[in-house]
């Protein structure tokens, strides 16, 4: 029981790593704060997690509105008196298009999903977790917050933003018992990515060495290592989770 007593968030806990994560995190001894947009997925997590023993509550919202990302960590305040943790999970992108054919609207909502959200949910969590003594943070950062890809620059950009900012956070709060670490995973059987390939989980098999794509039960071991304190020593890294995409 990794993570047992400790009281955490996971954006984006509706589905793909999110859900997985949640799960994890409740299996290890957590209590999780399930946040997302759709509250009928929510709703469905929160009953997986129950039926495994875990305990989880859920608080609908929109992870790339600053406002929201304020609110989410003052209900878990308000429920539990303090946040030990937290996964900023949440993000995405639509159909690949040049830069030039990128609508300015779709580049605007990439960003602040995948970027401005992320930033004030750890400038809120970190506030919090000064407040309570400590925590740990894991920032969703992708394969491509190390690499280029065509077609979704605007999602490239704003996951090397994550890597930044996991980086630069780790080392301002070192010294305050606040962790700050980011996976990195390569192509992995998520909602998402079922959407933006047509369904089909072989199609990047020959660009990866372990020939398939990743499952998010096995992102989800890697955000429970770096939010437990297993990784007590680690900050500041990011971890790649990606058959070897990027070796």
């Amino acid at each position: 029981m990794l993570m047992k007593g400790q009281v955490g968030l996971v954006t984006g806990g509706g589905s793909g790593m999110g859900r997985a994560a949640a799960l994890a995190l409740a299996e290890a001894g957590a209590t999780v704060v399930l946040a997302g947009r759709s509250e009928d997925k929510l709703i469905a997590v929160r009953r997986e997690i129950a039926a495994v023993g875990g305990r989880a509550e859920f608080k609908v919202m929109d992870a790339a509105r600053r406002e929201d990302q304020q609110a989410l960590v003052e209900f878990v305040e308000k429920r539990f008196d303090r946040l030990d943790f937290a996964f900023n999970n949440a993000g995405g992108h639509a159909d690949f298009k040049p830069i030039d054919a990128t609508p300015v609207d779709e580049a605007e909502w990439v960003i602040d999903l995948n970027f401005k959200g992320v930033y004030y949910g750890v400038k809120y969590q970190v506030e919090a977790m000064l407040r309570s003594g400590g925590g740990a943070i894991v920032n969703n950062a992708s394969i491509f917050g190390l690499r280029g890809m065509n077609g979704i620059a605007h999602y490239v950009a704003a996951k090397h933003a994550v890597v930044g900012l996991t980086r630069a956070v780790a080392r301002e709060y070192a010294d305050r018992n606040i962790r700050v670490n980011a996976i990195c995973p390569g192509a992995t059987e998520t909602p998402n990515y079922m959407r933006v390939t047509g369904g089909d989980v072989h199609l990047l098999d020959d660009m990866i060495p372990m020939r398939r794509i990743g499952r998010p039960e096995e992102m989800a071991k890697a955000v429970v290592y770096l939010l437990s304190g297993s990784s007590a020593y680690v900050t500041g890294t990011t971890l790649s989770v990606d058959g070897g995409m990027t070796a």
